[in-house]
């Protein structure tokens, strides 16, 4: 473990107020995953950041510590902060706590800040957000180890045929099944168009919807997302 990690690509996801002047972080980092800091003296008109320490805003940060809370030190802009407004803003919010409850401190995941910062770049536009949350889940779920096994049925690793109907069992897959209105059952039409990425209606995006929020449940247990309560 590095006792000290200079400007590295990061996102800022949560802060709360510490001791006197000081702030509690959680930051997004390209190259180190999820990482906890102290920012000292991050408050008040004196503040050492001067109010760099914004959502959404690209940014390179520096810290040091060898246990799980560091020490933030040195932060820069790292490019235009992100505009988010009304529902692309509370979308973020989910984005930010999704990642927050999931990932593992200090577990690099490189291509998920990537998906990240293309996200947020897409809410901003404010364009096809249900498909931008949709493919979110399903690549965050990807990433963590969980992916949605869309092609093959579980028992006989046949493929997935369009015409019929499958129940999903978390950590075992789809099985084939009678047609049903139950939660944890999907069409087969639906669960190609999924793996092939294909959410250009309403019906697959309200699919796909009730697929990668059962599979992420299941990881979250008993514990409830306050940012779902605004969409």
């Amino acid at each position: 473990m590095q006792h000290r990690i200079d400007l590295t690509p990061a996102y800022l996801l949560h802060s709360r107020p510490f001791r006197n002047t000081s702030l509690l972080i959680d930051l997004f980092t390209q190259q180190h995953g999820l990482i906890s800091a102290v920012a000292r003296s991050a408050r008040g008109p004196k503040s050492r950041y001067h109010g760099q320490l914004q959502l959404f805003t690209p940014m390179l940060a520096s810290w040091s510590g060898i246990h799980e809370l560091k020490t933030l030190g040195n932060i820069e802009l790292n490019g235009m902060p992100i505009q988010l407004n009304q529902k692309p803003l509370f979308c973020g919010f989910y984005l930010n706590e999704l990642l927050m409850r999931l990932l593992h401190k200090e577990d690099p995941h490189p291509a998920l800040f990537e998906l990240y910062h293309q996200s947020l770049c897409l809410l901003e536009k404010n364009n096809s957000i249900p498909v931008v949350l949709r493919l979110f889940e399903k690549k965050l779920l990807d990433e963590l180890g969980y992916g949605l096994p869309l092609k093959k049925e579980a028992k006989t690793r046949e493929k997935i045929q369009p015409d019929c109907f499958y129940q999903y069992e978390h950590q075992h897959g789809f099985i084939l099944c009678e047609k049903s209105n139950a939660q944890n059952i999907f069409s087969g039409v639906d669960l190609i168009a999924m793996a092939e990425e294909k959410l250009d209606n309403d019906a697959i995006l309200q699919t796909a919807k009730r697929l990668t929020r059962t599979a992420i449940q299941y990881l979250l247990g008993n514990k409830k997302l306050n940012s779902r309560e605004f969409f």
